[in-house]
């Protein structure tokens, strides 16, 4: 099963006043691994951004001027997410913009998500676990432990790269992601699950490694001492210490 996890910045909203995607984020992850492709474009979308969307995205008219419009990247972006399970937070604003997008452009058999896709909303899922929290973005970051310090602005791929790790942290403790290749697995379910690699931050100091003194090995074999007295046989930790290394 493939995974594209998706994120779209606007114009402004809502969708009925006219309003259009400036920027498309995507990235693949397959057995809750990346897979090293992405879909990233800038739209040009013939009106002008909301100041109140510009203050959120930073994304200004001046920049999109020369950027290509939905039509020249419609059929890219259809054949990358066909088929997928699109992983979005919000899911009904991102999906509404594109179903509108496509119909835009008279592609009645792509006005429809739904039809060639299958959606989940992590905003939904976060909103079940959490109830009467704040489940927006930053706020899933903070309780998940998943770094977006670099995140001063949206930006469709940073945040869809952000929202992975949310994701796989919410459905089983991961809080990064690695590129395919370097281990793999899935739930019953088929939905990409955890593995132990953290994201941490960049130029971060290296971790101190405090050893055992002399006096903390003796208070720890006196303890060991005080536990196997009172089971009346070894301690497991001695047991472990006196077995033959595995070969």
């Amino acid at each position: 099963m493939r995974y594209v996890v998706l994120d779209t910045e606007t114009t402004g909203m809502p969708v009925g006043d006219g309003h259009r995607i400036i920027e498309i984020g995507c990235v693949e992850l397959q057995g809750r691994r990346l897979t090293g492709r992405h879909f990233h474009v800038y739209l040009n979308p013939d009106r002008e951004i909301d100041e109140g969307a510009i203050a959120v995205h930073g994304i200004t008219n001046e920049f999109v001027a020369d950027k290509p419009r939905f039509r020249e990247v419609a059929d890219e972006f259809f054949e990358f997410i066909k088929g997928a399970e699109l992983i979005i937070h919000n899911a009904a604003f991102d999906v509404g913009f594109i179903n509108n997008e496509f119909a835009r452009l008279g592609q009645s058999e792509r006005s429809d998500v739904s039809d060639y896709c299958t959606v989940l909303d992590t905003l939904l899922m976060a909103r079940e676990r959490h109830p009467g929290q704040r489940n927006n973005l930053d706020a899933l970051c903070k309780r998940y432990g998943v770094d977006n310090s670099g995140r001063d602005l949206h930006g469709a791929l940073l945040d869809a790269e952000i929202l992975a790790d949310v994701y796989l942290a919410m459905t089983g403790g991961q809080t990064s992601l690695s590129l395919a290749g370097q281990g793999s697995g899935e739930d019953s379910g088929g939905r990409p699950q955890a593995s132990p690699i953290s994201r941490l931050p960049a130029g971060r100091s290296p971790t101190r490694v405090i050893r055992a003194s002399a006096e903390d090995l003796a208070a720890h074999a006196v303890r060991m001492a005080a536990v196997e007295k009172s089971a009346g046989g070894p301690s497991v930790w001695a047991q472990l210490e006196a077995a033959p290394a595995s070969e």
